[in-house]
């Protein structure tokens, strides 16, 4: 169900003649509160049909913060649903809205950024996608604390591009990072799992593929997975979808069927 507009205001105009203009701004907040309901129940189709009418709002009203909010959304949704034509278009949106607001040497534009480029990366344009990164970690490394959560997201999408890329070596080093801020991270045990995933992967594809080095990433992301101290929510749902190709990819297809199961359960029991 759409959720309602709300009369939320600012004003904008000449300081020097008093002039004043009201302008409407979006909900944010009950749109995200609203947007994570729909997550928890995995209800794709409505997620689009909620982002697609708000960020039509905000750009017939002229609410360029609240588009770029929305938009940033959709970075992640389209990648899910794997929407690359809707998906390229929020790169090239959201790099604008950032533009136009003045944000890039902000944490908060420079995440958007990071989303613009994991998106990038996820339609098959690594190498457009790096320097994007490089912005972003300008403004992270300068801005964050050394074991923020955002760096470890920042290192472990980085190392996927890399990975395409075959710089391997480098792929490696950042999921390493990742890892040693996930593991201090408040919720991070999860993210961890990924990171054991795409570590299984690499050692594949850079031919350092010796079964032992797989195995032993895959056993530490299952140990995760399995563990009484990561939280069921619906981000873990997420995740063990994530990470379910991946063990069926290598071989293990009763855990791989496991945590599709896993996944279904919670978003059934939202």
């Amino acid at each position: 169900m759409m959720i309602d507009n709300e009369d939320l205001k600012f004003n904008f105009g000449c300081a020097s003649c008093g002039y004043k203009e009201e302008k409407r701004r979006i909900p944010v907040s009950r749109i995200i509160n609203k947007l994570d309901e729909l997550l928890s129940k995995n209800e794709m189709s409505e997620v689009t049909r909620l982002l697609d009418n708000w960020r039509r709002e905000a750009a017939q009203t002229g609410d360029l913060s609240g588009e770029l909010s929305i938009v940033n959304e959709q970075l992640g949704h389209f990648r899910k649903i794997q929407n690359r034509e809707a998906g390229l278009e929020s790169v090239d949106r959201s790099i604008e809205l950032v533009k136009l607001l003045n944000i890039e040497n902000e944490v908060s534009g420079a995440t958007v950024l990071l989303n613009a480029a994991t998106t990038l990366k996820a339609f098959g344009k690594a190498e457009k996608a790096l320097p994007i990164y490089d912005k972003t970690y300008s403004v992270y490394s300068e801005k964050l604390d050394k074991n923020d959560a955002r760096l470890g997201g920042f290192f472990n999408n980085k190392g996927l591009t890399l990975q395409d890329l075959c710089r391997f070596d480098e792929a490696k080093d950042c999921y390493k990072k990742a890892l040693k801020i996930m593991k201090k991270v408040e919720g991070g045990l999860a993210d961890c799992a990924v990171t054991y995933v795409n570590l299984a992967h690499l050692f594949e594809k850079s031919m350092d593929d010796s079964e032992e080095a797989i195995n032993t990433s895959l056993e530490k992301a299952q140990r995760i997975l399995d563990g009484d101290e990561i939280e069921r929510n619906s981000y873990y749902a997420f995740v063990c979808s994530k990470c379910a190709p991946s063990f069926d990819y290598f071989g293990f297809f009763y855990y791989a069927n496991e945590l599709k199961e896993r996944s279904k359960r919670i978003y059934e029991r939202a």
